[in-house]
Parts: structure tokens; sequence; C-alpha cells
């Protein structure tokens, strides 16, 4: 309940009952003031400029694009600084119900002698030729540019474009293919005017005013001969790829208002969302494996139980001397099943980090199902994750405590230090490097050291002393009761067939989970590095449920054989075997940036592998730690229930 509270006052600062976190705002035409709580000015915000061609975003400003210096940019939270998020705001303003016609912004003029204006116009040309695309936002509603995509459908993009290339054998590239004008060889063609129409809805019973309910964009390109009062005539604006001497660009826009008395304010995302590419093609597929999952975890359950009870009523009804001597399979290593594991403090270290991203997956997918961490409250995923993971660091420590003393272990100074060090210092390292890259590359994603160094303080004032609380509570905790004893000499271990030996039994185990997300897996690779928005946390849930099943039927079936075939050796066995359904994610996304992706550079490319072994790592803790558990409560069950003498 806690956590809920903190996570409500976190996420949804909104007022009354709107779960997304904001509340809805009124507008009205100038002059009617009287009308409470109504804003007539319409403010136009922008964000950084991202391509799937290149990891790196830009901030706004980046590009010398007409900018706003005088207002304060809005502040963003954890969430929005990671990601790279830079809103600021613009100097696109208008006022509701007032339509304007090619309005100047302003002019920008560049001169290519001067190495100033040379690189500023190289920078620009790079943007265009990587396919770099603005992202605006009005009433924390995406701009969106609306187009007409196969079978007579439409595709609403949250972003567009800033220009275009056609090369030099007159092949026009990404945006340039929408304008039969655009055909001017090796030239590049600016989108510097943009016609914006807002939807509003006329709020009726509430109160007085109208609620926006969309806003789309349509970019164009003008060469507007008269730079001072620009019209919108003439052909569109292009810049040759070996343009010398002056050039301008006179940035314009147009503004209309329609009434839309379909949409609810509160569906408003809805026509953003229903027209991801994908998205309807993958529901039978999410259900197809879902059902093959479920499927396979009934047959999974019946064999064990069947197969067990049978096992356990034999092995009850010995009663002689001799028929003990005849025992066979899994109950002839009684004596050293609870055999401490060879590298004890590693194993009880990456299980309390485990434990801990497994809580934190957990909530956060509960808060996103509940409506806290939709798209419209942006940065509110991350920002859940990262205090999340601050405040678990008590049952991380308590877990891998409780597990060290049960090994045996007596260190618990270095089991304390490399719980609280080890696995989130790998993934800070390696989250230090990325940054150096996107600082060295000027790239908005880079951190500011402010947000660094606060980051610092969370792990080490609120993380590092909340492991220390929960270590000193598993360590104070009386050892874990196993139900039989260990021997004091080990049992030698018979010779292994190929498929009970440790690696192929590994290899087999991260099979089953890995199919059972690698659906998912494509959305949430394409939110990221597609930048597509990523909002079927149902789903998402759904599919976590039944990896957590799978992830645990699995390793309970292999370390079922392997216990029958007598080998006794199942801590890190049951950890390596879900935990290598991490090793499947990275092929998978090896296999993504080579099929899927258009990122080029090499910068781009390290950062995509950074990354993704950021991921990789965190899986493979999270899909461990729920092997091990689940083998370590079976094991003990079926131990406590056959009789030992």
């Amino acid at each position: 309940m806690l956590l809920w509270l903190l996570g409500a006052a976190l996420l949804a600062p909104a007022a009354g009952f709107y779960l997304p976190g904001l509340a809805p705002v009124s507008f009205c035409e100038p002059g009617k003031d009287q009308v409470p709580d109504c804003k007539s000015t319409i403010e136009l915000f922008v964000n950084r400029l991202d391509s799937v061609e290149s990891v790196l975003p830009y901030e706004y400003t980046a590009f010398d694009f007409c900018s706003e210096k005088t207002l304060k940019r809005p502040s963003e939270n954890l969430g929005q600084v990671l990601f790279g998020e830079r809103i600021e705001p613009s100097p696109y303003k208008f006022e509701f119900k007032k339509p304007a016609v090619c309005q100047k912004v302003c002019t920008r003029t560049y001169d290519a002698s001067n190495p100033t204006d040379k690189a500023k116009l190289d920078f620009l040309k790079k943007g265009m030729l990587l396919n770099y695309q603005h992202h605006w936002i009005v009433d924390n509603m995406p701009v969106t540019w609306c187009y007409d995509v196969e079978e007579g459908q439409k595709f609403c993009n949250p972003g567009f474009p800033i220009g275009c290339y056609v090369t030099e054998a007159g092949r026009p590239k990404d945006a340039c293919v929408v304008n039969s004008n655009f055909n001017e060889k090796d030239a590049f063609y600016i989108f510097n005017h943009v016609d914006i129409i807002i939807h509003y809805h006329i709020v009726e019973h509430e109160q007085l005013g109208a609620r926006l309910v969309a806003a789309k964009i349509e970019p164009k390109s003008y060469e507007n001969p008269n730079d001072d009062s620009p019209d919108c005539s003439g052909g569109p604006k292009f810049l040759k790829n070996k343009h010398t001497g002056v050039f301008k660009i006179p940035y314009t826009y147009s503004v209309r208002f329609e009434e839309d008395k379909n949409i609810r304010w509160a569906s408003r995302w809805d026509y953003i969302l229903e027209s991801m590419p994908h998205t309807n093609i993958q529901w039978f597929s999410i259900m197809n494996s879902l059902v093959i999952v479920l499927f396979l975890s009934g047959m999974v359950a019946m064999i064990m139980l069947r197969t067990l009870h049978k096992d356990i009523a034999r092995y009850n009804q010995m009663d002689s001397v001799e028929d003990a001597q005849e025992e066979f399979g899994w109950k002839l290593v009684h004596g050293d099943v609870f055999r401490p594991p060879r590298k004890g403090m590693l194993l009880s270290v990456f299980l309390g980090s485990g434990t801990q991203i497994f809580i934190m997956t957990f909530v956060t997918l509960f808060f996103a199902c509940l409506g806290f961490l939709s798209p419209a409250n942006r940065g509110a995923l991350m920002t859940c994750a990262v205090v999340l993971w601050v405040l678990l660091g008590t049952p991380a420590g308590f877990v891998a405590a409780r597990l060290y003393k049960s090994f045996g272990g007596e260190k618990w100074k270095t089991n304390v230090l490399l719980t609280a060090l080890l696995c989130p210092g790998v993934v800070f390292a390696d989250f230090f490097v990325m940054n150096l890259i996107l600082w060295g590359e000027g790239s908005s994603a880079a951190m500011p050291f402010g947000t660094l160094v606060a980051i610092l303080a969370l792990w080490f004032c609120i993380s590092v002393p909340l492991t220390f609380i929960g270590a000193y509570f598993g360590f104070k905790k009386a050892g874990i009761e196993h139900p039989v004893r260990t021997n004091q000499i080990p049992r030698q271990i018979p010779e292994q067939s190929f498929y009970t030996k440790p690696f192929p039994g590994i290899i087999m185990g991260g099979i089953l989970p890995f199919g059972c997300i690698f659906i998912q897996l494509f959305f949430i690779l394409n939110s990221i590095w597609s930048h597509q928005m990523y909002y079927m946390f149902g789903f998402l849930f759904l599919v976590f449920i039944i990896l957590v099943i799978t992830c645990s039927e699995a390793t309970i079936l292999l370390c079922y054989f392997h216990l029958c075939a007598e080998d006794y050796h199942w801590q890190w066995r049951s950890f390596l075997t879900s935990g290598f359904t991490a090793v499947y994610f990275l092929v998978y996304a090896i296999h993504y940036f080579f099929s899927k992706l258009q990122i080029t550079g090499l910068a781009s490319t390290i950062l995509y592998f950074g990354y993704t072994m950021i991921m990789a790592l965190i899986f493979f803790l999270f899909t461990g730690a729920i092997g091990f558990f689940a083998c370590f409560w079976f094991v003990t069950k079926i131990y406590s229930v056959v009789k030992v003498d």
C-alpha cells in the first residue's frame, strides 16, 4: 500500500480522477475571459529530434531552427532526462479559433564562406540525410503527420521530417517521395512551412469552453521569393549539396481549427495508437503464443505431478532394508542435494539483485496496467523503475544474506558490499561509457553532470544503506532449515549422458521462456529504437506472468531429470538454465539490428550494443532468480514428503 501511495504521489500529480495524471485544459476564444480556468493562447512545445538511422537524438536548437529564448523551459523528470527528451517552448503560438495563413516565424541566413554558418548548414544537411524527425507537442499531445499507406489506411506518425534528400542519380529518399516536384538532383529539400490543423471538442455539460482532441500537421516546402513578407508561393525550397554563397531559409506556418464531435478528450490518443504499424496484425500472433505457452505449461505440470506422485508413493512403500538398498533416481542423492554450491558468494549476490529486479518489474508493470504510466505521462515509466530499484535495496540485501548464510558462508561484509555494488556498478559503468560517447557527439541524450551526481546520490545514499539494512536482518535470522541432512563425504556423480550434461540442459532451458516473449520483444525494441509508442501494458503484464511460470516449469523439469540421473549440483544449473533466456534475447537483438534497423555510424552502433548489454544483464539476473527459487522450492518440497532413514 505504501508503494502504491508513493507511486501515486510520484506519477500522478493530477486533480480529480484522471488516471494518466493529467487533467484536461479548457480553451475558449480570446475576449471570453469571464469563463474561469479557460485559456485562449495555444502554446506549441518542441522536443528533441531523433532518427531511425541514428541512435543519437539532438536538441531542437542544435539545428538552428527558430527558437524562443525568453521563456523558461518546462522541468523534466528523471525518466525524460534518461531518454534524452528535451522539451522547450517554441515561437509557434496562436489564439484559439483564430486561423492564420502563412505567418512568418523567422528567417535564417547562412553564408557558406563563414566557417560557423557552413558548420550549421552541414549539420542541417546531415539531419536531412539521416531523416531526423521533429517532435512537437500541443496540450501535452503529440502533433502528428498523417498520410496514406497501403490498402487505403492512414498512418499517423508522432513526428515529421526536417527535410529530405534527392541523390545524384535523381532517386528521392524518405519524405521526398511525397512530392513529384522534388526532382533536383543532389539537393536537400527543406520543410520550412507547416500547415497545422487543431481539432477540438466543445464540452456541453461539464463547463464552458473546448478541449483539444487532435493536432495534425502537414510539412511543406516553399521558396518564398519575398523574405520580408512571405506568401507561401514559389516552388519547393532546396539547397544544393555543393552550394556556395548566401542561403536564406524563411520559416512560416498556417493554422486552422476544426470541430470534431466524435472524439472525446479521454480517447484522443486512440487515432495515433490505432494507426501504429503491425499492431493489428500481431494480436493473433500474441494470442497464439500465449495459447501455446499455456498448453506447454499444462503438459509440464501434468507430467511432473503424475511422475512425482508415483516416485514418492514407491519410495514411501519401501519398508525393508533390502528394498532401501535398491533405491534409485532422485532419492539416492538426498544426502547431497543441499550441499553448498561452488562460488556460493557470487550466486547469492546474483540472486539478491535478481529479486530486486523482479519486484521492480512487477510493480512497474502493475502501475502501467492501472494507467499511471501511459504515453501521455512522459518519462513516468523510467522514473518509476529507477525509484523502485533504489527503494528495493532491502529485499536484495535480505535475500543475498539469507542464501549466503544457508550456503555456509561467513564473509558477510564482502557479501553485503558485492550485493550493493557489483551488478549496479556494472550497469552504471556501461551507462557512463555510453554517456561519454553521447557527450562527445553533442547529443541531447547525454546526461548532464548534475543528473549523474543525483543518480550516484540515490545509489549510495539510499540504495546502499537499504541493502545493508536488509542484509542485517538476513544474517540475523536463523539459517534455512533443509528437510534432509547433508552427508559429510560428497557422493560421486556417475557418468552422465549427453542430454543430462550441464551445457545441453542449460541451452534447452532457455528456448521455451524465450518463445513466449519474442513477439512482445519486437514491440519493445520498436518502441526504443524505432521511436514508436508502446502502450500494450496489459498484454505485457500477462506475458510477464507467463514468462515467470514458463521459466519455473522448464527449470523444475530439467532439475528433476538431473536429480534422477544422480547429479545433485542443481543450484548454479537452475540459475543458468532460465538465465540463458537472456542469451537468446541478445541473439534476437543482434538479428533485429541487422534485419530491421537502418542505423549507420560507429557511435550509434556502439550505443545500440552498449544499451542492449545492459538490458541483457538485467534480463539474465531476473530470469535466473526465477529459475533458482522455483527449483529451490521444488527440491525442498519433494525431499520433505519422502521418508529418509
